[in-house]
């Protein structure tokens, strides 16, 4: 399966997230694309909400086209990112849930928890969410009623 290029990927975690963003950095530049990191820079104690918000600036902005967030568990630094209401922030656990979030909810941002993913796991899962379209179609509508939420 060969990979799109050109895509510009904003990358962030916490210190409990940091070694396997630092795999996940490695591979997006190797695969050729345009890499903004948002932080941690080291594994020294953060608060996960901070990159998350700063995920959802970063996608809101137009500086990054899709998101890769790390944390524990991949929840919490999803949900902070989630706030954000561009942000389509998906914790995933393999390649078949990183393609689901893509066609069918047309997620932005791929999320995993450092804690319960291998980093072989999580580098075909991130793989396979660049490489997959959002199929629209039915989808499309849905996606939709997540910009609007009714209340």
């Amino acid at each position: 399966m060969s990979r799109k290029l050109g895509h510009t990927v904003a990358i962030a975690s916490d210190h409990a997230g940091f070694n396997l963003k630092s795999q996940l950095k490695d591979d997006l530049v190797s695969a050729g694309h345009t890499v903004v990191d948002l932080g941690a820079h080291n594994s020294d104690s953060v608060d996960y909400p901070d990159f998350g918000f700063a995920m959802g600036n970063a996608i809101e902005s137009g500086d990054a086209e899709f998101g890769v967030l790390v944390c524990g568990s991949g929840i919490g630094i999803s949900i902070a990112a989630n706030r954000n209401p561009v942000v389509r922030a998906a914790v995933v656990s393999n390649s078949l849930t990183a393609k689901l979030a893509r066609q069918h909810n047309d997620a932005n941002v791929i999320c995993f928890g450092e804690r319960l993913i291998g980093s072989e796991v999580a580098l075909d899962a991130m793989q396979a969410f660049l490489e997959t379209d959002f199929e629209g179609g039915r989808h499309a509508r849905r996606v939709d009623m997540l910009a609007e939420p009714k209340k």
